[in-house]
């Protein structure tokens, strides 16, 4: 009939161009070179058959690939008679077909989310790609739990060792050290903690060097009274001026020892006064000197000294500045051999004042100079306690001038003594 579509074969000749309509007219729809829509029937019709498919040949297969467009749109006339496109397509947004304001056909086109289904080539792409995701995620949080549990391990090591190492300090193991495992702040770390062990055991080292050697102090002239007064008690030595003389002299020197001490301790624990004056160096160290005078001639010593005449200022306490300079010269009157000489001078250098006290012979092995300022330390033990040192004199010396932001050194002399270099700091 006049409204069948036409049979697949037919209509328009490959090789004849369509009938076109050379004279439109004017003002009227282009016609897209098929003249009007209800003449298509008709045209169809009249035209020659169109070659059949060589025989054997079928149609090419439709696309199952949901992002093929032909597989997505459809065409129908005005009718609904399909056209073009698949015959099962699903809803999907549709549009009427018009010609000048004449409905010929619909088309419809199948939205991007409805194509395919569960064993489309998308689906199963999409599918895949999650279990890859998935697996992959697995994975990857595998590997992260285990290099954080590596991690873990590496950074806590160190820890450990720190806090096994200041558990051990604290039972007082002081040789114990924490190992180096790493370069970093652990590390850094680890450091400090070697050099507080190191300290707190050189601290415990003079500790227990100090106990030993007060108690062996105190022993000394205690075992010296102990022994006059048997003899006073037993008969054997008179009680006379010469007994007497000698048990004040082993009581003198049992309370120099103590109260040296005392001032040790006081020293490091910070509870010395000092009372601050302006002082002119010079002045305060020329009755030093001339008090100490007749003592070195009585004991055949040359005693000389060189005082600038210009004021050296500083702020300090007098009585401990006299202190140390009466140390000073009681340990070179003590220790320098009969016919000698103590050479004392007084300078400026570099905003300090300089009191340097030199003697002759004996000096002290130079690899043992820095050692001369630590309590009781003696060169000769014996020879120290023959002449009344207790060790100490130098130590309070080093105590004192600390005190009063200044420096003491010990050098050899060149006159084959002991050269000893106080710095203070003067008024600026």
């Amino acid at each position: 009939g006049d409204g069948a579509p036409p049979p697949r074969g037919y209509g328009p000749s490959r090789d004849e161009p369509p009938q076109r309509n050379d004279s439109p007219a004017y003002g009227a729809a282009p016609q897209r070179g098929y003249g009007p829509a209800r003449d298509a029937p008709q045209r169809l019709a009249d035209s020659p058959p169109r070659a059949d498919p060589p025989p054997g040949e079928a149609p090419p297969p439709r696309s199952n690939d949901p992002l093929d467009f032909a597989s997505r749109i459809s065409i129908t006339d005005a009718e609904g008679r399909r056209l073009i496109g698949p015959p099962d397509l699903p809803q999907g947004v549709e549009r009427a077909i018009k010609v000048d304001g004449v409905v010929v056909g619909h088309m419809r086109l199948m939205p991007l989310r409805q194509t395919g289904g569960e064993d489309s080539s998308a689906t199963v792409f999409l599918r895949e790609q999650l279990q890859s995701i998935l697996l992959l995620s697995v994975v990857l949080i595998g590997l992260a739990v285990l290099a954080a549990i590596w991690l873990a391990r590496h950074l806590l090591r160190p820890v450990a060792a720190l806090r096994d190492v200041t558990a051990r300090l604290a039972l007082g193991e002081l040789s114990a050290r924490a190992p180096l495992l790493s370069r970093d702040e652990v590390a850094e770390l680890a450091l400090h903690v070697n050099a507080m062990a190191e300290a707190l055991e050189d601290s415990e080292r003079q500790r227990r060097k100090m106990l030993a050697d007060v108690s062996h102090e105190l022993r000394t002239p205690l075992t010296v009274i102990r022994g006059e007064i048997e003899a006073l008690l037993d008969g054997i030595r008179q009680a006379d001026a010469n007994a007497l003389q000698s048990l004040h002299a082993e009581v003198l020197r049992l309370n120099k020892l103590v109260d040296d001490l005392h001032q040790l301790t006081m020293a490091d624990a910070g509870d010395l006064h000092y009372h601050w004056h302006e002082l002119n160096l010079a002045e305060l160290l020329r009755p030093t000197l001339e008090r100490y005078q007749p003592r070195a001639q009585k004991c055949g010593l040359d005693l000389s000294w060189s005082l600038p005449s210009a004021p050296l200022l500083l702020q300090g306490d007098a009585g401990r500045l006299q202190q140390v300079f009466t140390n000073l010269l009681e340990n070179s009157l003590r220790y320098t051999d009969s016919g000698g000489q103590v050479v004392v001078a007084l300078g400026s250098a570099g905003g300090h004042a300089e009191i340097v006290v030199e003697d002759s012979a004996p000096g002290v092995p130079a690899a043992v100079l820095g050692s001369i300022f630590e309590r009781l330390y003696r060169v000769d033990g014996a020879r120290t306690r023959e002449r009344g040192g207790s060790g100490l004199g130098l130590a309070i010396c080093k105590a004192l001038v600390e005190a009063h932001s200044g420096s003491i050194i010990a050098a050899p002399s060149v006159l084959g003594g002991v050269k000893i270099t106080v710095r203070l700091p003067l008024k600026t």
